[in-house]
């Protein structure tokens, strides 16, 4: 990581594909990351939730970036989701990480004990950071307690900031909470503080936010960057609208077999729609549903 500033801009956090036999399918990933970064994509991050990366073990997310790095996508364009449950696991993942020379470290607060307190939070990211023991560290704090249960507060970004300077480099807030983002980016301007929720990208951007790490960016990259670009301009307002038109169809279904299955559609590659269990792919009714609403929708061409 070398040091490097803190990213923004478009971030996509990517799907994984799979292989017929449900294994990780990195030279998919690597071909869809091309075409993302062709489409004004800044970086991906890769086993985050809209990658399934709770569904993949150690050794495949080690492979797996690996792989990724090696068949040519530069680690700087890279945020590597390395969070677990378990501390010993994130620690391997970071550390992982910051060797391979990615943009920064993606980490999940330890989703499993929902009544974790700031102190043990805390002594968890702390923990984490000396183990890693890397001063080119760059982690980036995941807030996404309508999953995890176990919110990001600011009592634990200002103890860590002092305790550990330059090392929380950043906040991805995925709450959906508008309010909540405009916060953070207020109490702390020093960091690069990213938006999940696509919608909110624009007011964010006008507030000060960094950009936006997210799904719909793997179908809609050029959307998502007119949301970046400008706010507040009728280019701007145009896509702003098609987006949450699409986010209000796409949430009626299960999320990431949804995805999948409208990746598969839009890139004629049926191997997509895979997910790894207890997932289970969507169902063609509601597959064959989805894509109608959005054609009708004008979102996807008929």
């Amino acid at each position: 990581m070398g040091g490097q500033a803190a990213i923004r801009g478009v971030w996509c956090a990517t799907l994984t594909p799979l292989d017929a036999n449900g294994r990780f399918d990195h030279q998919r990933l690597v071909a869809h990351a091309h075409q993302l970064f062709n489409e004004g994509v800044d970086g991906i991050a890769p086993f985050g939730t809209t990658g399934e990366g709770q569904s993949f073990g150690l050794a495949e997310r080690r492979a797996g970036l690996e792989r990724i790095i090696a068949a040519g996508v530069a680690p700087h364009r890279i945020l590597a989701a390395t969070g677990c449950a378990a501390l010993p696991e994130t620690v391997e993942l970071t550390r992982h990480a910051v060797e391979a020379g990615c943009a920064g470290a993606l980490v999940l607060p330890p989703f499993f004990w929902k009544d974790a307190t700031d102190d043990g939070m805390y002594a968890y990211y702390a923990t984490l950071i000396d183990r890693v023991g890397n001063s080119s560290l760059r982690m980036y704090l995941y807030h996404i307690p309508q999953v995890t249960a176990v919110p990001i507060t600011t009592a634990l970004i200002k103890r860590l900031r002092a305790a550990h300077p330059g090392v929380v480099a950043g906040l991805k807030d995925s709450a959906g909470d508008l309010e909540h983002s405009r916060a953070m980016v207020a109490r702390f301007p020093e960091l690069a503080v990213f938006v999940g929720h696509e919608p909110h990208l624009p007011a964010m951007r006008a507030a000060g936010g960094a950009g936006t790490i997210c799904g719909v960016a793997n179908f809609f990259p050029r959307l998502v960057r007119r949301l970046h670009e400008n706010p507040g301009t009728p280019d701007c307002d145009a896509a702003l609208d098609t987006i949450r038109r699409f986010v209000e169809i796409a949430l009626a279904y299960p999320l990431m077999p949804a995805f999948k299955a409208l990746q598969a559609h839009l890139t004629g590659d049926d191997g997509w729609r895979a997910v790894r269990p207890p997932l289970a792919a969507l169902p063609a009714a509601d597959s064959g549903a989805m894509l109608e609403r959005l054609r009708t929708s004008g979102i996807i061409p008929r």
